[in-house]
């Protein structure tokens, strides 16, 4: 299933982890560019399901592109935030992860793409843990992460109110 909400769990985690130098904005952009491909595929039942888009040089294109154009979605979003380097960085990290993570995720879950095509067609990953154990792992990362993301604002939301800054 094309842009699965699956790879959103981990994204999610790495969020509550990275907090303000990691956009889940440009992560799951990244993800609907990567499926694009297939859910062409999909549509008009011509070419292969997961095919150039779902290798790591596909993949290294398509989050190239994703940062560039992750960073005016974040100005978009965020008007007044300024664009320098460290909102660069930001997105490239964000587009980055969520592409490597993308590929990693389905090189376990489907048989029908060779994620470092043209060196090897072979897919090692490929049902490396069950398709249950994998959506589960993602489904508790996006809680995990939600969770530690609500604690972490709960404290410092504590922090300023006990220096009355709020």
């Amino acid at each position: 299933m094309p842009v699965t909400p699956y790879h959103i769990g981990p994204g999610i985690l790495i969020k509550s982890l990275l907090q303000k130098r990691f956009s889940l904005i440009v992560f799951i952009w990244t993800q609907i560019l990567i499926d694009i491909q297939p859910l062409i595929v999909l549509i008009t039942g011509k070419g292969s399901l997961h095919g150039f888009s779902h290798t790591y040089i596909g993949t290294t294109l398509i989050a190239l592109f994703s940062s560039i154009t992750g960073i005016y979605i974040l100005r978009y979003f965020f008007p007044k935030k300024p664009l320098n380097k460290q909102l660069l960085m930001i997105a490239f990290i964000s587009s980055f992860i969520g592409g490597y993570s993308h590929i990693l995720l389905d090189s376990i879950m489907h048989n029908d793409f060779n994620p470092i095509y043209p060196f090897e067609l072979n897919n090692y990953l490929y049902k490396i843990i069950s398709l249950n154990t994998l959506h589960q792992l993602c489904i508790i990362s996006g809680i995990l992460g939600l969770s530690l993301f609500l604690l972490l604002s709960l404290i410092k939301k504590y922090i300023k109110v006990k220096k009355g800054e709020y």
